[in-house]
């Protein structure tokens, strides 16, 4: 658990884009969900999916949505996740978020 909260730190503290939310803001928004996508399945806590709903509400536009897929990219690719649950996740919460939780999607290419 310190390993993790030692790689999401040094998230924090990398740069933004200008007017874009904050990796910092993105991690803390989605914490709730850490515990979930490192396990092995079954529905998401309802804490994480307010978050979930509260990251789609935070990212209105491009750039937010590019910031956030971006952060989210290089956390899933520095913590170890189950790649299926991040990917699921949006549809289990029942929402949909305007970019993929995945290490392989291009974030400059989200609208």
């Amino acid at each position: 658990m310190v390993l993790i909260t030692f790689m999401l730190l040094s998230l924090l503290l990398a740069p933004a884009s200008e007017g874009a939310i904050s990796c910092g803001t993105v991690i803390s928004t989605i914490k709730p969900c850490f515990s979930y996508l490192q396990g092995t399945g079954g529905k998401p806590p309802q804490p994480c999916c307010t978050a979930c709903q509260s990251l789609q509400s935070a990212t209105s536009t491009t750039p937010d949505r590019q910031a956030a897929c971006t952060c989210l990219k290089n956390a899933a690719q520095k913590v170890n996740i189950n790649a299926q649950l991040a990917k699921g996740l949006p549809q289990s919460c029942g929402i949909s978020l305007s970019f993929p939780i995945s290490t392989s999607v291009d974030c400059t290419k989200i609208n």
